[in-house]
């Protein structure tokens, strides 16, 4: 897995050099950030993924044990407000270990409210990154490349929902 991460970085760094700037590992962990908050690059970000969907489209379940597109997302608001939290160097929230209760739901009057604090933790993820010095970057730098991959995955998961329900319209995506 570690492997992984490395090349990850490598790319973001490529990808920087080919901007004409020099990489750091703030701007490859900064990069990456955005690029699965709302920065359209090699695939569409969370924020491109739930936007547009009411909440009856958000709350839609197959009858399995599969989640809905709301319970993604407050799955990825949990785990990024955790590892917010641990970055600031504040308590996060009570959590039991269970990370079934990370997947809760929504309803028509919380849906809105739960895309507008996906968008508030993202940005303040960034923001915390963007202040932290180097030295807590090489202390933080593989749980931030993983929560970018953990928000990437979630995301494929929303899209493949939409898709197959015919929710998603291709000109929103990557060309």
């Amino acid at each position: 897995m570690k492997q992984f991460f490395i090349v990850v970085l490598l790319l973001c760094a490529m990808h920087a050099q080919s901007q004409a700037t020099t990489p750091t590992l703030k701007s490859i962990l900064l990069e990456q950030l955005r690029t699965t908050h709302n920065v359209k690059d090699w695939f569409v970000p969370a924020d491109s993924a739930i936007a547009g969907l009411t909440a009856e489209q958000a709350m839609w379940k197959d009858g399995s044990d599969n989640h809905s597109i709301a319970q993604l997302t407050t799955h990825m608001i949990f785990w990024n407000a955790q590892i917010l939290s641990k970055f600031k160097g504040e308590k996060p929230e009570a959590f039991n270990g269970d990370n079934k209760e990370t997947f809760s739901g929504v309803d028509e009057k919380t849906w809105p409210e739960t895309i507008q604090q996906l968008d508030k933790v993202l940005t303040e993820i960034e923001k915390a990154v963007e202040a932290a010095d180097e030295n807590k970057l090489k202390e933080w730098y593989s749980t931030i490349a993983h929560i970018g991959t953990h928000n990437a995955y979630h995301t494929g998961q929303i899209l493949y929902i939409r898709k197959m329900k015919g929710w998603w319209n291709d000109e929103r995506g990557v060309k």
